[in-house]
């Protein structure tokens, strides 16, 4: 039961732990938001998509969908256009300093941001299918759950990790200079998934 505990552990903490556009969009939600309670819609949306995508890859049903060749072409194209898109939103969005009355985005417009960076972006689709659903064939019956349990809390602490993170962050370095040198960074590290991503579909 342990062993499963920390291989799952560790793996899916391997696996998040990388700039990307969820982790850039929580993050920034922490550091924009008045508090990073406020930050929640984000924290929880994000979670919850993660462990939805965990969840079927553990039971394989992602598996027989982007056996579909017709199908995993769409999820590609969606997936590349999209983040070209988020990467330029990256690139473009710089923290509102804390004195600001510019207006922080509302609870519906994380959900559906964050819904949308956790289940558009094929890039972590795949890495969720192809390492933690595979991996999970190494377990079997009470250890296959400790261990996608395992993957599942690595994502809610982390993501609630790092909108604390965001908003201390910002309080830190109120000009947001930091933030915004992440964010440039990571824009180019989404724009290369997408360039990964168009690779795959002019190969295949």
């Amino acid at each position: 039961m342990v062993h499963a505990f920390l291989y799952g552990f560790i793996l899916a903490l391997g696996l998040i732990i990388p700039l990307g556009v969820q982790n850039v969009f929580v993050f920034n939600q922490g550091a924009c938001q008045r508090h990073f309670i406020y930050a929640l819609p984000s924290v929880l949306t994000a979670s919850l998509c993660d462990t939805f995508l965990i969840v079927i890859a553990v039971l394989g049903v992602s598996v027989v969908v982007l056996t579909i060749a017709w199908l995993k072409n769409i999820i590609f194209l969606i997936g590349f256009c999209f983040l070209l898109y988020m990467g330029w939103i990256t690139w473009k969005n710089s923290p509102k300093n804390l004195q600001d009355n510019a207006k922080p985005y509302s609870a519906k417009r994380q959900i559906i941001f964050a819904a949308s960076v956790s289940l558009l972006n094929p890039h972590a689709l795949f890495d969720t299918v192809s390492v933690i659903g595979t991996n999970s064939l190494h377990f079997l019956g009470k250890e296959r759950i400790i261990y996608t349990l395992a993957c599942i809390s690595i994502s809610w602490l982390w993501f609630l990790g790092l909108a604390v993170a965001g908003h201390f962050l910002h309080r830190l370095d109120k000009s947001g200079l930091t933030i915004r040198i992440i964010n440039k960074l990571s824009a180019f590290i989404i724009w290369g998934v997408a360039v990964y991503i168009a690779m795959q579909l002019f190969y295949e």
